[in-house]
């Protein structure tokens, strides 16, 4: 029997890209898409769904026959910041629901991604450590510290087998930016693409954490598809791509279109971004089910160039 695979929070940026490398592996199927929202231009199965209501989730589960559950969604980082208590609300609300209907419902694999977000001032800047002090700078990383903690007790107290990467900044261009710090390096592309001067909200030397979706997606599949025996990490695995800074992804976007201008206004989220590390130490991923990235920042600069550029084309067709 193959597993018939829940993933909320479809319309974000990751769910947008695993959906479709999800129907590649088990089938179209035998993939649910979900979200608060309606999606564009979704032609597989979809239900409408409030992950903070358990009733809701539970009756998609029975309906489906559901055996994994990829649950997606969350309020990142700037935009929790906006508000919060609603920020920690929802994010807590929909991770505790998806862990208890997986409890009730039996289900064989739960994913629940972590941040970066979760480190802060006294993680250490430089290849952050898997147990590294969490010390979290915004709602949005102290709803991942307590929902990192939440999945340990559900796999310790209850055998749930849940499992969790520390995704760093991702750049895809499936999507637009969905309210993160690391946003700024997938909305310039859509501006150099464009011809438009982009106005970045960190400092030029603001180094981060990144990783190309490709990467991400493949990590994921990677840790979900692993032997149980292997994870030996229940709160969260620390996972790294690649670290740049906006200087040096500017540069490397010149190399491509040389007429490309941008200029630095730092906001808010400078102070967010000088929290986090600039690199992460993600040995125990490498080590357990062998995880290695792909995508160096040139690679990664060229690939989104030559999807955007697919996609600007095919949306001018009349």
């Amino acid at each position: 029997m193959k597993d018939k695979i829940l993933v909320i929070g479809a319309n974000g940026q990751i769910g947008t890209a695993l959906i479709p490398f999800l129907e590649e592996i088990y089938g179209e199927g035998n993939v649910i898409a979900s979200d608060i929202n309606n999606p564009v231009n979704y032609t597989g199965v979809f239900e409408h769904l409030d992950a903070t209501k358990a009733d809701n989730l539970s009756a998609v589960i029975k309906k489906h026959d559901i055996t994994q559950i990829y649950h997606l969604a969350a309020i990142l980082s700037a935009r929790g910041e906006a508000d919060p208590v609603w920020a920690w609300n929802i994010n807590m609300q929909t991770s505790l629901s998806v862990l208890q209907a997986a409890r009730e419902h039996k289900l064989n694999k739960l994913f629940i991604p972590s941040s970066i977000a979760v480190f802060g001032p006294s993680s250490g800047k430089e290849m952050t450590q898997q147990n590294a002090c969490l010390e979290p700078s915004t709602v949005y990383g102290v709803s991942k510290v307590a929902t990192e903690n939440w999945c340990s007790y559900y796999y310790h107290k209850y055998g749930i087998d849940v499992r969790s990467l520390r995704y760093p900044g991702v750049v895809s261009h499936q999507s637009m930016p969905g309210g993160g710090t690391t946003d700024y390096a997938v909305d310039i592309f859509h501006k150099a693409i464009n011809g438009e001067k982009y106005t970045c909200y960190l400092k030029p030397d603001t180094a981060l954490p990144m990783i190309y979706i490709d990467d991400a997606l493949r990590a994921t599949i990677k840790l979900m598809e692993a032997p149980k025996k292997k994870i030996t990490v229940r709160t969260s695995y620390n996972l790294a791509g690649l670290s740049f800074t906006p200087d040096g992804l500017y540069q490397n976007i010149k190399n491509i279109t040389s007429s490309f201008e941008m200029e630095y206004q730092p906001d808010f989220r400078q102070a967010i971004a000088d929290s986090w590390p600039g690199s992460i130490d993600d040995s125990i991923a490498r080590n357990d089910w062998e995880w290695q990235p792909e995508f160096d920042l040139s690679r990664m600069s060229r690939d989104m160039f030559f999807h955007l550029a697919k996609h600007k084309a095919f949306a001018s067709q009349p």
